[in-house]
């Protein structure tokens, strides 16, 4: 008999799902669009909802489709490739941006505003905070899913309670957008949808739910990309939920920070000022309950991937990863994110055009033709848009200035589609030679 899930098994599936994703980078980037794209905050949303919510939602669907992982994914790339890219991605959301900026941003709501914003009390509360991480994720089957259990109904309660709050209890109107949300708002708010990380989460965590799937008995293949769809839905309309209010509240939030300020700064002072010293104490809380979760998922689920590779141990790599992420958060959040906008819009394409594409593999006659050269240029036009947001702009060419969506951050787009037209042509023939040989 074929196993099947409740309703309320599938729901559970999406809440857990949606657990996965509200990290520390989902909270804190939809204010800094809201306040810095002011009367263009909902074109500004429409492009962050595509990178920060459709692209994750597909991603999770493409791995369901593929029954797996990234390195399932990644088959039409070839072995070393794969594994390249699905190191990038664990490192990216792991010890080099994801994980060191929960402890950043939980620091920057909950203490800074008691401590100031300096380097000891950062560096004091990141020791206590890593030592928690590592501690916990020696032993993730003990602790990961009790706390998940109580955490992802908490989380929906808070988030929704700070969303009404944002509906209901404006700050105040409206300031004028930033130069780049007044130049091209959409993608803008693309490109910043990027930062949140989620597709590259869902990369990393898509083996996740569909292996949640599997242990409740499913193990037909059509049952199993259903479920795992349904969840990424459920997932993706909470995610969509939690980014508008967040807009809403910064948007409204001109009067309180300065427009340049960083989500974390944005939030405290508008739940500073709408609930008083028990709102900040209850978003401190929240936040960093939050952020804890979601290190000690990333430390173990890294920890997991590269004991595949490396002589060493998971618990060895669970204190390596552990305290080369506390090193890392001693950054600061507002650093923390200076560098991680280059390095995934330099990555953001490539992987862009694997999940897309990977909907496209019956179209051709060898799939590794198309999606590895595509992914090649995508990667290529990515760095030249990484390049120009760093301080190295002067130093490309000044054509590269004006190539096309180059002044949106997408120049990438064009000549990656252009390839995947030569590459489509090419696979044709060629496909159409070994036929005629075969004859």
């Amino acid at each position: 008999m074929t196993h099947r899930l409740t309703v309320k098994d599938i729901l559970a599936l999406g809440f857990m799902t949606f657990a996965l994703f509200v990290g520390a980078g989902n909270i804190i980037f939809p204010p800094m669009v809201g306040i810095q794209s002011g009367e263009h905050v909902w074109m500004a949303a429409i492009g962050f909802l595509l990178t920060a919510v459709g692209l994750p939602v597909i991603t999770v669907i493409a791995l369901a489709r593929v029954g797996g992982g990234i390195d399932a994914l990644s088959t039409p790339i070839g072995k070393v490739a794969g594994v390249v890219l699905a190191t990038v991605c664990y490192l990216a959301v792991g010890p080099l941006f994801a994980t060191p900026r929960t402890a950043t941003v939980s620091f920057e709501v909950g203490i800074a505003p008691l401590t100031g914003d300096g380097e000891l009390p950062l560096f004091i509360y990141s020791l206590i905070y890593f030592v928690l991480v590592m501690v916990i994720s020696l032993y993730p089957g003990k602790l990961l899913d009790t706390v998940g259990h109580f955490l992802a109904p908490l989380k929906i309660a808070a988030l929704t309670l700070l969303g009404v709050a944002a509906l209901l209890w404006p700050a105040g109107g409206t300031i004028p957008a930033t130069a780049d949300y007044q130049r091209a708002a959409f993608s803008s708010g693309f490109v910043n949808g990027y930062l949140t990380m989620d597709t590259l989460g869902a990369m990393v965590f898509g083996i996740v739910i569909v292996n949640a799937a599997r242990s409740r008995g499913i193990d037909n293949a059509a049952l199993l990309t259903r479920y795992t769809v349904l969840a990424g839905i459920i997932a993706g309309m909470g995610l969509t939920l939690v980014y508008l209010s967040l807009f809403k509240l910064g948007a409204g939030s001109g009067a309180l920070v300065d427009q340049n300020a960083n989500g974390a700064a944005i939030l405290h002072a508008y739940v500073q000022q709408t609930f008083g010293n028990m709102g900040s104490f209850f978003l401190a809380a929240l936040i960093f309950i939050a952020c804890m979760v979601t290190a000690v998922g990333l430390t173990c689920a890294c920890a997991e991937f590269f004991a595949q590779y490396l002589p060493l141990s998971y618990k060895t790599l669970v204190f390596v990863l552990g305290l080369f992420s506390m090193v890392v958060s001693n950054l600061g959040l507002s650093h923390l994110i200076q560098i991680s906008i280059p390095v995934l819009t330099a990555i953001y394409p490539p992987c862009i055009v694997l999940v897309v594409l990977s909907f496209t593999l019956n179209w051709w006659n060898k799939s590794s033709r198309i999606i590895a050269p595509t992914m090649l240029v995508s990667l290529l036009f990515g760095i030249l848009d990484a390049i120009k947001t760093t301080g190295f702009t002067a130093a490309l060419p000044t054509l590269s200035q004006h190539l096309p969506l180059a002044d949106q951050g997408l120049a990438w787009l064009p000549p990656s589609l252009v390839m995947l037209l030569i590459v489509a042509l090419v696979d044709r023939l060629k496909g159409a030679e070994q036929v005629s040989v075969h004859s």
